[in-house]
């Protein structure tokens, strides 16, 4: 064996070490980012399930207020801000884990209900200070009234710090959403008679969790009678295990930085007056909304 042939056998073995501890290197990575994403995942469940039993808490305390009002009227109201509360924990428990965005407009709805609450808790203050016979239970609520006060704070603190987790969590969202209106002669419009094109821009946002790579973004614009305009009865994609029409799309490349992205619509069918809303999603989950009006 000579010196050439050697020296090529001692590069080779180099180069085989080399890769392979570079595909060590690529297989722990994956691997540490793998168990990333579970421990995300648990936490979002865990979240989630805080969020049902804080449901379920205003839910009881709810019916335990409902007991001491005397008030017919007032009564209705808080009957029909228990069906609400059930409304939404149904929903609640259904809705999954990952989907960041409703689960925190869920959280928002738990804040107002609380609201109202206490609002209610005032007025059966102020209607059991008009009636004698109830005095000594006028400062039970009082009390009570002081405690959601406080318990309202306290979650206030708590929906700022879930939402800044789930906002982390998020996939992807869409902001800076606009619609604008041309003519034919690509001039801009607000006359509904002479619109032939819309123009939908926005952004989808930084987010360092997000899967980077080439995404197809879906738009659907609904008119106000609940229509989406669609080209072909084909133009479908698949969104929770349902095929839904969609009005356009767009493949972008995401990098996990701020993405611009505009789209197109051409209208060919008969407008009408009224509010429209622009629909748009990525990687199976509906990442923006926004409404715009048409007049005559």
């Amino acid at each position: 064996m000579n010196t050439k042939t050697k020296l090529a056998i001692i590069i080779g073995s180099i180069i085989i070490l080399l890769l392979a501890a570079a595909l060590f290197f690529v297989f722990m990575k994956m691997k540490n980012t793998e168990k990333e994403m579970g421990e995300m995942v648990e936490l979002m469940t865990y979240e989630k399930q805080q969020l049902e039993d804080e449901y379920s808490e205003i839910a009881l305390q709810i019916e335990g207020f409902s007991y001491k009002i005397n008030n017919d009227s007032l009564l209705k109201l808080v009957d029909k801000e228990q069906q609400r509360v059930q409304l939404l924990l149904e929903e609640l428990r259904t809705v999954k884990a990952t989907n960041a965005r409703r689960i925190a407009e869920l959280k928002s709805e738990l804040a107002s209900v609380r609201k109202v609450l206490v609002h209610y808790v005032t007025q059966v203050d102020s209607l059991n200070r008009l009636n004698t016979q109830l005095k000594t239970e006028n400062t039970e609520v009082k009390q009570k009234y002081v405690q959601a006060t406080q318990t309202v704070t306290e979650l206030s603190k708590e929906r700022e710090q879930l939402q800044e987790t789930i906002t982390k969590a998020s996939l992807l969202e869409a902001t800076n959403i606009q619609v604008e209106t041309f003519t034919d002669r690509d001039r801009k419009t607000s006359r509904i008679s002479r619109i032939a094109r819309f123009k939908i821009s926005f952004t989808i946002v930084k987010n360092i969790t997000a899967e980077t790579g080439m995404k197809t973004v879906y738009l659907r614009i609904v008119t106000p009678d609940d229509y989406v305009l669609t080209k072909k009865s084909t133009d479908v994609f698949r969104y929770e295990d349902k095929s839904i029409p969609y009005s356009c799309k767009k493949t972008v490349e995401y990098t996990g930085e701020n993405t611009d992205m505009f789209l197109y619509w051409n209208v060919e069918e008969v407008l009408n007056a009224g509010t429209y809303r622009v629909d748009i999603f990525a990687d199976n989950q509906l990442i923006g909304v926004h409404q715009f009006k048409l007049e005559k």
